[in-house]
């Protein structure tokens, strides 16, 4: 069994899967748009290329994502998604890409239980924690 985070971006999918590529390798597996389904989709005007359904790895995690049905969905709360860095620097780089456009909860810094953490929520309202391990 396995237990995956479903993220719903309302209407901004597309850019937050490119955005993850670019900022922490992940790399899409699978991209199925409203107007793939062999049903007729029920979702709002002009959202019959919005993503329905996505697949995404960052590292060795599978996280899958979509659009939602219709831009005024509820926003991200109640969970956050961890990064755990190579090093410390890749746990800052990660963090201020994440940062760029988004609202930082606790600054990336050193702590007693990690060489650097961080408390982010990005650009598109997934809330994020990076940490590097204490060496």
């Amino acid at each position: 069994m396995q237990v995956q985070a479903y993220l719903f971006f309302n209407g901004q999918c597309d850019e937050a899967l490119r955005f993850y590529v670019t900022h922490l390798g992940a790399r899409v597996n699978v991209l199925l748009r409203y107007r793939d389904s062999p049903e007729p989709a029920q979702v709002s005007e002009g959202w019959l290329d919005k993503v329905m359904h996505a697949s995404l790895h960052i590292g060795e995690s599978e996280l899958f994502a979509s659009d939602g049905l219709r831009a005024e969905a509820a926003v991200m709360q109640g969970v956050s998604l961890h990064l755990t860095a190579e090093s410390t620097e890749h746990g800052r780089q990660m963090f201020d890409a994440l940062a760029d456009g988004g609202q930082i909860t606790t600054a990336y810094a050193p702590t007693f239980w990690a060489a650097g953490f961080g408390m982010v929520t990005d650009r598109f309202g997934a809330h994020w924690m990076v940490s590097a391990p204490s060496v």
